[in-house]
């Protein structure tokens, strides 16, 4: 299931009891492009406060309610360690997110391996969250590291560099919303082709500049030029996928 992220934005996240508020922005690990937390804005059930909530607490989206349960009660989310989303999330505070909900440390995952919320069981957060320490069993080792998580929003942002020039920035991306993966990116080109769309694949890209807000694809930009325009009121299914690489002529990436 392949959904745009910004149509995902305002979603409202609600818990067993109530809502808790809307999707405010997706963090996305950019070594794997894999979304690690939603982050939620609680509103004025949490005034000036945001929460971070992974996918395996995620249920089954209701696409047309627009709206995304989790299974967690408010209370839960209330007394969940406060973590300032304006900044680069640590390892330290995502550790102590994940201690206090039971949630599965990503990063001792074996290469190649994910979490979802149908292959690893929510765990309830403890009674007494400030019982649990680093050498509870479940805490795995926190190494010292430069944060690995960037906004979705931040991103949507960042130019597109061609093998030989620039050729846009990128709009929106296009998620795997079973498996809470980014499959693609979609590029306004605009500034050099009036009123055109395209969609790239993660597959294409050879760099990211974060200081430069750069992203560096193995493209040169006749080919971007030609490539099928892209309509955001039609769905980026398999069989959109499927001409994208044919166009660029290359193989169709599986989900592993």
């Amino acid at each position: 299931m392949l959904r745009m992220a910004n149509d995902l934005m305002g979603y409202l996240i609600r818990a067993t009891d109530g809502e808790i508020g809307g999707v405010h922005d997706f963090l996305f690990d950019d070594r794997e492009w894999t979304v690690r937390y939603v982050v939620v804005d609680t509103g004025t059930w949490l005034p000036g406060r945001r929460v971070l909530i992974a996918p395996e607490a995620f249920g089954e989206p209701r696409w047309f309610e627009r709206e995304i349960p989790v299974g967690l009660t408010k209370q839960q989310v209330k007394d969940s360690p406060d973590v300032d989303t304006e900044r680069p999330v640590s390892r330290q505070h995502e550790a102590e997110v994940r201690r206090y909900y039971g949630w599965q440390p990503y990063w001792a995952v074996p290469a190649g391996g994910f979490i979802t919320g149908a292959a690893t069981p929510v765990m309830p957060p403890p009674t007494e969250p400030t019982e649990r320490s680093a050498n509870a069993p479940d805490a795995a080792p926190i190494a010292e590291e430069r944060p690995h998580l960037r906004s979705m929003r931040e991103v949507a942002g960042y130019g597109i560099a061609a093998t030989d020039g620039d050729i846009g920035h990128i709009e929106d991306f296009v998620l795997d919303a079973e498996r809470w993966r980014v499959a693609h990116a979609v590029v306004d080109t605009r500034r050099w082709l009036p009123g055109k769309h395209v969609v790239l694949a993660l597959d294409w890209i050879t760099d990211i500049d974060w200081e430069d807000k750069k992203v560096h694809v193995d493209l040169p930009r006749s080919r971007i030029e030609g490539a099928p325009e892209f309509d955001a009121t039609q769905p980026v299914n398999e069989e959109y996928a499927r001409v994208l690489y044919d166009y660029y002529g290359r193989p169709v990436r599986r989900a592993s």
